[in-house]
């Protein structure tokens, strides 16, 4: 439903708060209030000083969601207040996206969580940092950024990197890492990135493909990790995922299965240090 009340106080009130230096326009002259005019915030928007005047008024059509987006960029408002006017205007705010950037508070928090390894991720499953122990258990994070971190990627075109789960667990991971994509590209449309991750799995690998083509989708929320470690055996763990605000970068912990001794094996892996898989595949 849409909140004409409050849609109306959010721009009157945007409007008065910006000053016509902030948004590129001449003070002029016989100004009587500091803030920008209806038929200013009309022009930086590109529609009618009637078509907005309706708006301000609660009165007129439900705006659309190009017309919403046309008033936060007019008023200059950061994501929270674009957000917040599409929820007051009974529409779907435009998702947002993190892209690759890290908060050096998410860093920090990610970073305390020593006794378990912590990974911290794209929506696609490329791997943007990790900590020591997450090191230790899956091997250590590739130096070159793209493809070479994408996991999902790794996993379908990467023996010796299926080869550290158990056989029987490979087709279970295969299926949750196609579905968790295919929400991935739903959520994104037609993004490029995801578009083209997709088509060149296809044409790398036929497990992929078929997978892609039975149309399942589950976002992947937590799962149970087996891991085939060199120095310690297996590692019984259980992941899981928790997402950030722009839902384009997850934290993904790997805890100890209860009833197994993977917590005595992590305290270990601590002890021991960063071990590189590959002189064990």
């Amino acid at each position: 439903m849409t909140d004409r009340a409050g849609l109306a106080d959010f721009l009157r009130r945007r409007r008065e708060l910006l000053r016509p230096a902030d948004v590129g326009l001449p003070a002029g002259a016989r100004r009587r209030a500091a803030g920008l005019r209806r038929e200013e915030v009309a022009q930086l928007a590109g529609m009618s000083s009637d078509y907005y005047a309706r708006i301000e008024q609660c009165r007129g059509p439900h705006p659309s969601e190009s017309i919403v987006s046309s008033l936060a960029l007019a008023l200059r408002c950061d994501l929270d207040e674009r957000d917040h006017m599409f929820h007051l205007a009974g529409l779907t705010p435009p998702s947002r996206r993190a892209g690759r950037h890290l908060r050096p508070g998410l860093i920090s928090l990610a970073d305390h969580l020593t006794d378990v390894p912590v990974c911290i991720c794209t929506d696609l499953d490329e791997t943007l940092w990790q900590n020591r122990l997450a090191d230790s258990v899956l091997g250590p994070m590739p130096s070159q950024a793209g493809r070479p971190r994408n996991f999902c990627w790794r996993w379908f075109t990467e023996p010796a990197l299926r080869a550290r789960s158990p056989a029987e667990d490979r087709h279970r991971h295969s299926t949750a890492h196609v579905n968790d994509l295919r929400a991935a590209y739903a959520r994104r449309g037609a993004d490029p990135e995801v578009a083209g991750l997709v088509r060149d799995l296809s044409a790398a690998s036929a497990e992929f493909c078929s997978l892609w083509e039975k149309h399942e989708v589950s976002v992947r929320r937590s799962d149970r990790k087996s891991v085939l470690h060199p120095e310690v055996g297996l590692l019984e763990l259980k992941c899981e995922v928790l997402l950030t605000p722009e839902a384009d970068l997850k934290v993904l912990a790997l805890f100890p299965a209860e009833g197994t001794d993977a917590r005595d094996k992590l305290q270990l892996l601590r002890v021991i240090g960063s071990e590189d898989f590959q002189s064990a595949t």
